[in-house]
Formats: C-alpha cells, sequence, structure tokens
C-alpha cells in the first residue's frame, strides 16, 4: 500500500487510541465466586488474582444482604478501594420501579460514586402470549429507567439464555427498552449466553444491534455436551476452552469504543464458589489460581485486540 504521510499518522494514531481504550479497561470479578471469603480476604484475593476491581454482589445470600445495604456497603466499598479495586457496579436483587426501597438503594449508591447496577431479570409465563408481556416489560423497564435517571445511575440489564429469561434472544431487549430513557437502563451483555443463543452469528448480531445500549460486559466459556439423558445442554467451563470467540469479541469492543464495566465469571466447577457458597470444597488457593488464569486470559485478549 502507499500511503501519504497523513495516512501514516491517522493510522498510527488511531492505533494510539485503540491501546490506550485497551489499557483502560479494568476487570472485575464478580464476587459470587468469592463468597466464601470477606473483608480484607476477599481484597486480597481479588488482587491476588489479577482483579482491578469487584463487582459486589448486594443481594439475598451476596456480601451484602439487600436491608443490610445502607450499614454494610459503605465499609466494604472504602476497604475494597482503600485496597486499590475499583467498585464501578454492583449485582442487585431489584426487580422493577415498585421494588420496596429502590430511591434509598439508588440514592446509597450515587453517594457512593457507583453508576452501574445490575438488576433482575423479567421472566416470560410460558402458559401466555408473549407479547403482552413484552409490553409489560417495556413499561416497567421505562418506569426504573426514569427514576434512575433522576440519580444518575443506571441499570444494566444481565442477558441470560434459554427460557423463561426474557431478552434471551438480546435484540427483543431493543424493544423492551424502547421507551426507556437511555441514561436509566442499559445492557449487561453476557458474550457466553448470547452464544448460547446464537453460536455462529446470533450473538455478533445482538450485540452490534444493540451496541448503543451495551454498558456492561460478563464474560465466561461454554460448550455444549450430551447430559447423561443424551440430550445438548450447556457446560461451563474455563474461559478459551469453549465455544466463545474471545479475541474476536475483544476485537468489538475495541471498534465499539465500549468504556463501561467488564466483570469475570467462573461458572465451572470450583468446589461451590462457581455457585456463590459461602463454605467451598476445594482449598481457596485453587479457586484463586483458577480466576488468576482466566484472568490473565481474559487481559490479554483485550490488550492484543
Amino acid at each position: 500500500m502507499n500511503w501519504t504521510r497523513r495516512q501514516w499518522l491517522g493510522a498510527a494514531g488511531a492505533a494510539s487510541v485503540s491501546a490506550q481504550t485497551a489499557h483502560r479497561w479494568k476487570i472485575a470479578i464478580f464476587s459470587k465466586h468469592l463468597q466464601f471469603l470477606r473483608g480484607d480476604a476477599l481484597a486480597h484475593a481479588a488482587l491476588e488474582a489479577g482483579f482491578d476491581g469487584v463487582d459486589i454482589t448486594v443481594r439475598k445470600g451476596g456480601h451484602v444482604e439487600p436491608e443490610a445495604a445502607s450499614t454494610d456497603l459503605p465499609p466494604l466499598v472504602a476497604l475494597l478501594r482503600k485496597s486499590g479495586l475499583e467498585v464501578r457496579m454492583v449485582t442487585s436483587g431489584i426487580l422493577d420501579a415498585s421494588t420496596p426501597g429502590l430511591e434509598d438503594f439508588l440514592r446509597l449508591l450515587a453517594r457512593l460514586d457507583i453508576h452501574y447496577y445490575r438488576w433482575d431479570g423479567f421472566r416470560y409465563d410460558p402458559a401466555l402470549p408473549f407479547p403482552p408481556q413484552l409490553d409489560d416489560f417495556r413499561r416497567r423497564s421505562a418506569a426504573l429507567a426514569e427514576i434512575n435517571a433522576r440519580h444518575g445511575v443506571m441499570a444494566i440489564y444481565h442477558t441470560h439464555s434459554g427460557m423463561p429469561n426474557a431478552g434471551a434472544s438480546i435484540v427483543s431487549l431493543r424493544e423492551m427498552f424502547r421507551d426507556a430513557d437511555p441514561r436509566g437502563v442499559g445492557i449487561n451483555y453476557d458474550v457466553a449466553h448470547a452464544t448460547v443463543e446464537g453460536g455462529l452469528a446470533g450473538w455478533i448480531e445482538s450485540f452490534r444491534l444493540c451496541q448503543e445500549r451495551i454498558h456492561g460486559v460478563a464474560v465466561k466459556d461454554f460448550r455444549w455436551v450430551y447430559d447423561a439423558h443424551g440430550v445438548w445442554d450447556v457446560q461451563w467451563v474455563q474461559l478459551g476452552a469453549g465455544m466463545v470467540h474471545l479475541q474476536e469479541f475483544a476485537g468489538m469492543l475495541r471498534g465499539s469504543g465500549f468504556a463501561g464495566p467488564i466483570q469475570l465469571h467462573a461458572e465451572y466447577p470450583l468446589g461451590g464458589a462457581e455457585n456463590g457458597r459461602r463454605e467451598i470444597s476445594i482449598a481457596p488457593p485453587a479457586v484463586i489460581a483458577s480466576l488468576q488464569r482466566d484472568c490473565a486470559l481474559l487481559r490479554s485478549a483485550l490488550q492484543e485486540s
């Protein structure tokens, strides 16, 4: 290629911006997988595994119980940040605008400079027609977005696969959020669940069509296997051992200008840590080592993108 000096400088500048964006990307551990640890031990494990931040579970059975959020969340956030870890988001049990204590929770997040929270997902009743249910989800999403926007906090909807999860077909979230203030509601795009639903091009199409609403990203991996009954089922595996196109996805993130929180999930067998158990059946260092490997692999993909 016979490029002009201006073209070379433009390409170099674009590469520099991309490198800076990748460098700024921080990876948080979903604290569900470290619920056997508390306080300083939680911070130490996250740092040892190589993470930049923590997505704190503020829900029933989480690191912080919802009813104790006002007293227990601020000191935990302060401890993690003092340790050098970011807290950009939490995972909550908030469902919609009618959830008790919603505005107190939003005021708390805003005061703690936490501007994203993952909310609980809507579910279809398979026995009823879907369109009226989707209309209801749209109205509830808009009501929640309006309240969130007033407080400067965004609810990001985590994408799951399979029935009866609304939004398993991720493009349907465009319809669900059609009337919602974009400052108050967004998508937490789980690339593994998206690949379950659209293994060849579906996950790419859903990302690109919903790109303007994607403000959070969750990363894990899976593969299809026959279960004990000879039926195809999803098996969660360590990052890089499954069907998620990690390098391609990292490149898409770079190209999209994404700047929201990135969370690592580990749903494969980890002695119960994968399910958020407070007591696990394997040695904690083994959990930390697995998370460290996953974190390093994800960081490498982001940097190489």
